[in-house]
Order: C-alpha cells, then sequence, then structure tokens
C-alpha cells in the first residue's frame, strides 16, 4: 500500500482527480509519458521506468516505445498526446539538456503547457531546477533526496492511478 503525508497528498490530490477523468474520457491512454535526459536512459530513467511499471503504471518510455527506424519526434510527439500525466526526471543531464535545447527541453515545453506534469529531481535540488526552469521548479514534485526511486514511483504511479491516500502517522 502507498502512503502519502497529508501535504503530500495535497500536492498529489489536483494530479489523480485530472488522471481519473482522463482515464474517463481517454481510456486508451498511458497513465504516464517519462521525460528524460538522453544520457540517463539506461540509468536512472530505465530505474524510474521499471519502478512505475511494477507499481501498476503504464508509461510510455523511449527505450521501449521507439520502434527501430521510426522519426524519433514523431514517436515522441505522439508519446505526449497518448499520455495523461508527465513525469520529468530532472538530473543534472536533464538540466543541461534544457540549457542546450535539446529534445527533452522541447517534451518539457509540451508537458508545462498541458499543466499535467510532475517533476522528479534525482540528484539535483529544488533550487538548482529553480536556477534552469522556474516554471518546472513551480511544480508541486518529489525528490529522491527524500524517498528513495522506488518510493517515488510507488507514489506516482498510485496517483496516476487515481488511488486513493493512505496517510501516513
Amino acid at each position: 500500500m502507498v502512503s502519502y503525508t497529508p501535504t503530500e497528498w495535497q500536492k498529489f490530490q489536483p494530479f489523480a482527480e485530472k488522471a481519473a477523468e482522463q482515464a474517463r474520457v481517454n481510456p486508451d491512454r498511458r497513465d504516464l509519458f517519462l521525460c528524460h535526459a538522453w544520457p540517463d536512459r539506461q540509468g536512472s530513467a530505465a530505474e524510474l521506468h521499471g519502478h512505475l511499471k511494477t507499481n501498476g503504471a503504464t508509461v510510455w518510455f523511449s527505450e521501449e516505445d521507439i520502434p527501430l527506424g521510426s522519426l524519433m519526434t514523431r514517436e515522441i510527439d505522439k508519446g505526449l498526446r497518448n499520455s495523461r500525466v508527465g513525469i520529468v526526471l530532472v538530473t543534472p543531464a536533464l538540466l543541461e539538456s534544457i540549457k542546450n535545447e535539446g529534445i527533452a527541453e522541447k517534451e518539457l515545453a509540451v508537458l508545462l503547457g498541458s499543466n499535467r506534469v510532475i517533476p522528479v529531481t534525482h540528484g539535483v535540488t529544488f533550487d538548482q531546477l529553480y536556477d534552469v526552469s522556474p516554471m518546472l521548479a513551480s511544480h508541486a514534485g518529489l525528490s529522491t533526496a527524500e524517498s528513495s526511486l522506488d518510493a517515488v514511483a510507488a507514489k506516482i504511479a498510485a496517483a496516476a492511478a487515481a488511488l486513493p491516500p493512505a496517510w501516513e502517522n
């Protein structure tokens, strides 16, 4: 069972409500789109993806969802369109990608426009994120400095599935 602090549930309740509405209106969509930096694709992004799937979330992840020979930007566009909520794995590599206006920066622009985005800081702080993307830093999110990547994934997956909270004592 996933446990949230009251403060965490206050952050995630709007996402859970949006996810429930999106699931009702668009039942074929994936729960989550995982935005990450290219250098993280076989490390922390793959680990987060695995934890999200283990916790029951359906996740669009470039390493699994871009067929060989396809146009990467077109497949990413489809993934963004067909996902209910975006997770942004904020690492040092992602901050660099945003600064250099890489593909992750373009994904981020779409996710910020949707107002359905959850940042997950991993190896960086929200202050460091704010220095690069104040708009993303202004969204409620989680940090692996406070919880394991597995615990973060469980909370996100539960919110994406619109599960009711279990309060920590």
